[in-house]
C-alpha cells in the first residue's frame, strides 16, 4: 500500500507581524456575530494565507452527517426544516466531526450559485420543494473568503452581508420560497488600489483592517527563512509550529466559553459613546461593533469585565471603514485622538432630553 501525502498548511502563528488582522481574525472566530472584518491592503501581505490557516487552526465541529447545510445537531434553532422535521418523527440524526471549511466565492459568481436555486418546474408538478444548494449553504458553520470583495457586484456583496447579518438565506421564486440557516465568517480582502467599496456596503462590514509590507529589516528576513522552510520541510515546519497552534486554539475555545459572561459597564458604554461621537461616526452601527467586539477582547484575554484598553483595540477595528473622510484622505483612524479620550478619567454623560 502506497503511502499516503500528507498535506501541511502554512500555520496562522507562524506569519510573521499583521497583528491586527490576525486579531481581528481571531475575534471573528470567538464571536461570528461581529459581523466579518474587510482586510484592507497591498497585494503580498498575507491575506489569503491567515484566511486559509485561521480555518486549520479552528477546532473541529459536529455536523449532521447527511445534511447538505452541515447543521448543528445539538442546537433545534441551528438547523434546516429538513432536520427539525427528522427529529419531529423521532429520528437519532447521525453525527461526525469535520474540520472548519473555507469557501471561496469567485469574483465571476451569479446570485443563483451564490444563494442557491429553486426547480420550479418540481415544484409545480409534484407540489415539493426541490433546493439546489449554492454556496451560502456550502459556507454555513464556516468561513466565506471572498477575495477582492471591491470587484464583486454590489448585489452579490449585498446578497451576502444580509446573509452574514441574519444567519439564514431566503431563496423566492414564483412565490415559492426556502430558506436555510446560512451562519459564516465573512472574511473579505481587497487591495485599495483597484478600487473602494460603497460607504454603504463599507460600514455593513463588522470590523476593518489595512495592513501594509512588513519595513523592518529583520522581520521581512524572518518572512522568507519562515517560508523557505514550509516549502523545503513541511513536515518539520508542522511540528515546530504545532504546540503554539494547539495554544491559540485552547485560547479561542476558552473565549467562546467565556463570551456569553462576559460584562460592560455603563461607563464603558458612555466612554463608546463619546468615542463615536468625538470621532465623526455616522449611525449607531460603530458604536455596537466597539461594545460587541470589546466584550470578545475582554473573554480572549481570560476576562469577564471590559476594560478601557479593550475598547481601545476595539475602536481601531470598528471604526476604520466608518470614518467621515475628506477627498484624497488615506483611510485609518486618529488613534492618538482616541487614546485621548480615553485617558479621561470620567466621560461626561449626555443629557437626557
Amino acid at each position: 500500500m502506497e503511502n499516503q501525502k500528507v498535506i501541511c498548511h502554512y500555520h496562522f502563528t507562524a506569519i510573521v507581524g499583521q497583528d491586527k488582522m490576525k486579531n481581528a481574525l481571531i475575534l471573528n472566530a470567538i464571536n461570528p456575530k461581529l459581523g466579518g472584518v474587510l482586510i484592507r491592503g497591498e497585494k503580498g501581505t498575507a491575506k489569503s494565507t491567515a484566511v486559509r490557516s485561521l480555518a486549520v487552526l479552528l477546532p473541529d465541529i459536529e455536523v449532521v452527517a447527511d445534511c447538505k447545510f452541515g447543521c448543528n445537531p445539538h442546537n433545534r434553532s441551528q438547523m434546516c426544516q429538513e432536520c427539525v422535521n427528522r427529529l419531529d418523527c423521532g429520528e437519532e440524526l447521525p453525527i461526525e466531526k469535520r474540520k472548519t471549511r473555507v469557501i471561496e466565492l469567485p469574483v465571476g459568481s451569479t446570485e443563483d450559485r451564490v444563494v442557491g436555486t429553486l426547480d420550479m418546474e418540481h415544484a409545480i408538478k409534484k407540489g415539493e420543494k426541490r433546493f439546489e444548494p449554492g454556496i451560502l449553504a456550502e459556507a454555513n458553520r464556516g468561513i466565506l473568503y471572498v477575495d477582492e470583495v471591491n470587484l464583486l457586484d454590489d448585489h452579490i456583496v449585498d446578497v451576502l452581508l444580509d446573509s452574514a447579518a441574519m444567519g439564514v438565506n431566503v431563496v423566492e421564486r414564483e412565490g415559492v420560497s426556502y430558506s436555510h440557516p446560512a451562519e459564516f465568517i465573512l472574511i473579505g480582502t481587497m487591495n485599495p488600489e483597484e478600487g473602494e467599496l460603497r460607504p454603504q456596503l463599507l460600514d455593513r462590514f463588522g470590523l476593518c483592517v489595512h495592513i501594509q509590507g512588513i519595513a523592518d529589516l529583520d522581520q521581512r528576513v524572518e518572512v522568507v527563512k519562515r517560508r523557505a522552510f514550509y516549502e523545503q520541510d513541511p513536515a518539520g515546519f508542522q511540528k515546530t509550529w504545532k504546540q503554539e497552534e494547539e495554544k491559540l486554539q485552547q485560547a479561542i475555545v476558552r473565549a467562546k466559553e467565556l463570551l456569553q459572561g462576559v460584562t460592560i459597564s455603563e461607563d464603558i458604554l458612555y466612554l463608546i459613546a463619546r468615542i463615536a461621537i468625538d470621532m465623526n461616526v455616522d449611525g449607531h452601527r460603530a458604536d455596537i461593533m466597539m461594545m460587541k467586539a470589546s466584550k470578545t477582547i475582554a473573554a480572549f484575554n481570560g476576562r469577564r469585565e471590559v476594560l478601557k484598553e479593550d475598547v481601545q483595540s476595539a475602536a481601531d477595528m470598528a471604526l476604520q471603514h466608518r470614518m467621515r473622510r475628506k477627498p484624497f484622505q488615506k483611510p485609518g483612524v486618529e488613534e492618538g485622538k482616541i487614546i485621548g479620550i480615553i485617558s479621561h478619567k470620567e466621560v461626561p454623560k449626555m443629557p437626557k432630553v
